[in-house]
């Protein structure tokens, strides 16, 4: 689901490894990850091919690992962004409805849209990412005292939606309009057939959990990432 919703711009298989080309869209589309077990010395494959791309030496930890995350922290790899999925039925979070003329479905993006996500720091590698979704998608602008003030990414792959990318400008947060971004997604979600929401959020992002959780949504896996400290970005 994520990687179809946020998809890398290559994958290759290379012996136990996934390796991911993602032209600085950041750890999801450029991290490595294991297909099969792995030993101590497979990580010298996975780690010259990232840096062969230019990458960060990054690997992803998902669910069902087949034993990297033990090779790594042996190696000295430590955990960085650990990551929860939410999900619930796209169902429950449409009611209640945003207010009037405070959510906006849009595609392709609108320039006001792409400077919300620059000053939160998702910039064009990251849009990138969004047009490489093959699958249905679109994005959400939010209005709130009468200004353009927050925006989303979603996408749906089969019976699941996933909502990427959600910013709201800084003047304008704390005013309710996150929840009611959500809330759109899901409606559109829903028009679109997915029968389940998801998304994803750090553990750290304290803010984050607390509105998806508040909306009703549950956890219902974790991944995370390791990097090695003294290695180069």
């Amino acid at each position: 689901m994520i990687a179809a919703t946020w998809p890398a711009a290559e994958t290759q298989q290379l012996g136990p490894w996934r390796i991911r080309r993602g032209l600085g869209g950041g750890n999801r589309v450029s991290a490595a990850s294991a297909h099969a077990p792995v030993t101590p010395d497979d990580l010298s494959q996975a780690a010259d091919a990232m840096r062969a791309l230019q990458q960060e030496v990054v690997f992803s930890i998902l669910p069902g690992d087949p034993g990297a995350d033990e090779v790594l922290a042996n190696a000295g790899y430590v955990v960085r962004d650990e990551t929860i999925v939410y999900a619930c039925p796209t169902q429950a979070l449409l009611y209640p409805a945003p207010p009037p003329v405070t959510a906006f479905t849009v595609w392709p993006p609108l320039a006001l849209q792409r400077r919300i996500w620059a000053e939160g720091g998702i910039g064009p590698a990251r849009l990138a990412v969004m047009d490489r979704v093959t699958g249905e998608k679109t994005t959400i602008l939010g209005r709130i005292d009468d200004r353009p003030a927050g925006t989303l990414f979603v996408a749906r792959h089969g019976s699941v939606a996933m909502l990427h990318a959600l910013e709201i400008a800084p003047d304008h947060r704390r005013k309710g309009l996150a929840r009611h971004l959500t809330r759109a997604a899901a409606a559109w979600a829903q028009g679109a057939g997915a029968q389940t929401f998801s998304l994803l959020t750090t553990v750290a992002n304290d803010g984050a959990r607390a509105l998806y959780e508040g909306l009703g949504m549950r956890e219902v896996g974790r991944y995370h990432y390791r990097v090695k400290p003294q290695e180069p970005s």
